[in-house]
């Protein structure tokens, strides 16, 4: 496989926090987005440089609860405990593009890749991996596991003009994406398997495991955690 960085994913308890957030640090809010009715979330947008896009997530208060846990581990327990300290950068997600296919792939791999879910929200037509569990994926080899929002999510768009081609471009540009996990030979492996150890630095280091974003900014390099 050969990915590119599609999207950053900042989880925040509600749109409003995770927009502040977002502006705080790069001095730009993300701004429209919309809802996903089958995961109960709805998201804004902000758009960067190289086609690379930032979304804010949060549950959605006015759409009923999903019949299958939501993505990226907002119904599981450290996911929340996590959020009532602010809202934070919790995952990515690497775009696989043609003549790759996504579906193909994961069947292929039904050990190595989460199930592959169609999504929709307006116009926009993508397919992306989700455990069905709504955990956050996870790479393992014998008994042990990495994952903590440091290995992406994949996503195929099904539309010509995804996000990351249609949103105004912000004068941001993605420098650096840094993961530190305890497990970080594991990751490493993980990514280059799926072809996306070029896109994320991974550091040895104790401790919970973190993602970091570093971000040109008009004002010097940012960074979100």
């Amino acid at each position: 496989m050969k990915l590119t960085i599609d999207h950053l994913v900042i989880a925040a308890a509600d749109l409003a926090s995770g927009s502040d957030y977002v502006a705080g640090i790069l001095g730009i809010a993300p701004q429209g987005g919309g809802a996903h009715p089958r995961m109960g979330t709805h998201n804004r947008l902000l758009g960067m440089a190289d086609g690379v896009y930032l979304e804010v997530i949060a549950i959605d208060p006015d759409a009923p609860a999903p019949s299958r846990p939501r993505w990226f581990g907002l119904d599981q327990g450290d996911v929340r405990a996590r959020l009532e300290q602010g809202p934070f950068l919790a995952h990515w997600a690497a775009r696989v593009e043609s003549p790759m296919d996504l579906t193909h792939m994961q069947a292929e791999h039904p050990d190595r890749l989460p199930p592959v879910i169609p999504m929709t929200r307006g116009d926009l037509r993508w397919r992306l991996t989700v455990p069905d569990d709504g955990s956050l994926p996870a790479w393992r080899e014998a008994g042990y596991e990495a994952g903590e929002g440091l290995l992406p999510t994949l996503i195929q768009w099904d539309v010509d003009q995804p996000p990351g081609t249609t949103l105004p471009r912000q004068p941001l540009r993605l420098h650096r994406l840094v993961g530190c996990h305890p497990r970080a030979s594991l990751l490493r492996q993980g990514l280059a398997w799926m072809g996306a150890d070029s896109l994320i630095d991974i550091e040895q280091a104790d401790g919970p495991p973190r993602l970091s974003a570093h971000i040109e900014t008009p004002s010097g390099i940012k960074v979100l955690t």
